[in-house]
């Protein structure tokens, strides 16, 4: 029963692994995309261990184009969905490296239209009210006394008189 259950356990692993992405022919060879995605990511480690010793802002410029490249494949084969667990932590891992180790970065292009949009809609309820308020109208509030007011208003003072 133990085999039984080992095996089982061994063959879940495999199928969340994704193995069967990475490798033909019944453990024969890896597929060609599984190749060539490690033999850029050796290309990508290769560059980061020349560069790691001196200034990492030379490891950055320098490494620049082998990890975008690598970054690319990686992507792609995400969408292909041809990644197996072993690409993946290789990817997880070298983007630890780029990021949190050599502190590397890549500008995010789409930070101006973002910002620029949202400025415009920060400003967008401002714009209106001051333009509501630019075009409207303005009236000044006048009383209106109604005409009873005053005629009692008179008569009154005119009791009042005649009492004094």
């Amino acid at each position: 029963m133990v085999v039984y259950l080992l095996f089982n356990n061994l063959k879940d692993l495999w199928i969340k692994s994704d193995c069967d992405n990475c490798i033909v022919d019944g453990f024969q060879s890896l597929t060609d995309d599984s190749l060539y995605f490690l033999s850029t990511l050796n290309q990508t480690l290769s560059c980061f261990e020349r560069y790691q010793q001196g200034n990492h802002t030379e490891l950055c410029t320098n490494c620049k184009s082998a990890y975008k490249s690598l970054n690319e494949l990686y992507s792609g084969m995400e969408k292909n969905k041809t990644l197996c667990i072993d690409i993946e932590d290789g990817m997880n891992m070298t983007r630890r490296l780029w990021s949190k180790n050599f502190n590397c970065s890549f500008p995010r292009e789409e930070t101006v239209p973002v910002i620029a949009v949202s400025s415009f809609m920060l400003f967008l309820p401002i714009i209106f009210y001051l333009s509501s308020f630019l075009h409207s109208e303005q009236k000044k509030r006048k009383l209106i006394h109604p005409k009873r007011a005053k005629s009692y208003a008179s008569s009154l003072m005119n009791i009042q008189d005649k009492q004094s």
